[in-house]
């Protein structure tokens, strides 16, 4: 089986990078996990250290740069991007076997699932899931799997601070080559927590609609992490 190369930018994820690298811990010798860390100030390094993961540092707080990085020092024949706040169930590599084996031409995503009980989430879940299968825009924090010739062919990620999926996905010559996994995803709830989820929505809404439109993402940056 073709070889794998797990990539998670990070800043400060010590709290959610052990439960993540647990789950990847399965792949053993079938791949290597690489950490590109942007400047983190807690354990993070540490963590990525104790778990046998590559560290690679970026300098600048840029996640299309540190992707990037990432991609470039793999070795695996298979991409997998991960956020350092994602979860994966149990059997996870045993189920995308067949997918490492089959079309390298293919960009996969897992199915978008939120970390959290409230009911309120699954209703977020069910338009996330949608737009990705049928629209054909599936994000970041979905996971996103490819081989290193398509990544390579596509021109990869952009050196741009956030909207680096997008972009990427933007370029891709066939979208009907995106495909959704039978297999999910679990994403922190964090990002919704902070505010209502309808008005968090309408604002990364609104932050796509300005990159779109031509905005530097730099300032995008600057606004949504305020």
């Amino acid at each position: 089986m073709s070889k794998v190369s797990i990539i998670i930018p990070t800043i400060n994820e010590a709290k959610n990078l052990p439960l993540l690298l647990s789950d990847l811990s399965i792949i053993k010798k079938e791949g290597d996990i690489i950490i590109v860390d942007c400047g983190s100030e807690d354990k993070t390094i540490d963590i990525a250290n104790i778990y046998g993961a590559k560290v690679y540092k970026s300098k600048e707080k840029n996640r299309g740069l540190q992707l990037d990085i990432g991609a470039k020092n793999a070795r695996g024949d298979w991409f997998i991007f991960l956020h350092a706040d994602t979860r994966l169930t149990s059997d996870w590599f045993r189920k995308i076997n067949s997918v490492l084996k089959g079309n390298k031409n293919y960009i996969y995503y897992f199915k978008f699932k939120i970390n959290h009980k409230k009911i309120i989430y699954r209703l977020l879940e069910i338009l996330v899931n949608l737009r990705s299968k049928y629209l054909k825009q599936p994000y970041g924090d979905q996971g996103l799997i490819m081989h290193k010739t398509t990544y390579l062919k596509n021109n990869g990620f952009r050196k741009i601070p956030l909207m680096e999926d997008i972009d990427f996905l933007r370029r891709l010559n066939k979208r009907k080559d995106l495909k959704q996994l039978n297999l999910p995803i679990f994403i922190s709830s964090r990002k919704w927590e902070r505010t209502n989820i309808f008005i968090q929505a309408l604002k990364n809404w609104n932050f796509r609609r300005r990159w779109l439109k031509g905005e530097s993402a730099k300032t995008i940056y600057s606004d949504y992490y305020k």
